[in-house]
């Protein structure tokens, strides 16, 4: 999130926005359309000359702005039509937008936050944590016997079960599992269970009872 800005009014309100690049602590900011175009302050699309580096874009008149809010970004003012004004976006999408709205002159502070490098696995590990990423997770199986339990041998293959009494460092992979594999019940039902036979055993009960009547 970009650095913010407390302003106060002359009637002694405040509210707060995205702080410009130079914008420095008691800064005289200027709201309106008769302020001067410089970094901080607030002016109508319509009052800001073309090619000039603007953000906080309001969508419609007065709602505060919603566009061109992250830090080190900014759009820049195209060109003036009666009562719309062309916006180029950082993303490059040309943009039109009443006249009246308001955008805030200058580049949002707080530019290259992301850049900053990582240095140490450790860093982008909890980064991760923090923002739900998904970060590797080496398998057991693909460990050395030293490592993991489910390590080590010529070739991968699983744990067995493992009690649920089982010390930390042994409790991994199927705890305390009733059972395991394509015939558990808890992942397929005895109806639809496939046997040595190649049938299910609705099937089977069915070609043993066609087998059992009696030929005519």
């Amino acid at each position: 999130m970009p650095p913010v800005a407390r302003i106060a009014l002359e009637d002694g309100r405040e509210f707060l926005n995205y702080a410009a690049e130079g914008m420095y602590v008691g800064q005289i900011i200027e709201i309106g359309a008769a302020a001067k175009p410089m970094p901080g302050n607030i002016l109508p699309l319509g009052k800001i000359p073309e090619g000039s580096m603007i953000y906080n874009i309001e969508k419609r008149i007065n709602d505060g702005g919603k566009f061109v809010r992250s830090g080190g970004t900014y759009a820049v003012v195209l060109i003036h039509k009666d009562s719309t004004t062309v916006v180029q976006l950082p993303s490059g999408k040309v943009m039109e937008v009443d006249s009246r709205a308001r955008a805030t002159v200058g580049i949002v502070a707080g530019g290259g936050r992301i850049e900053k490098p990582m240095l140490k696995a450790g860093a982008k590990y909890y980064r991760s944590l923090a923002k739900s990423w998904k970060y590797p997770l080496v398998r057991g199986k693909a460990m050395n016997a030293y490592a993991h339990p489910h390590g080590g041998g010529s070739h991968q293959k699983g744990g067995t079960p493992v009690p649920r009494t089982a010390p930390p460092g042994q409790k991994v992979g199927f705890i305390a599992s009733r059972c395991t594999g394509r015939r558990c019940p808890q992942i397929v039902p005895r109806s639809k269970r496939v046997w040595a036979s190649g049938y299910s055993k609705k099937t089977r009960l069915k070609n043993k009872r066609t087998s059992a009547m009696p030929s005519e």
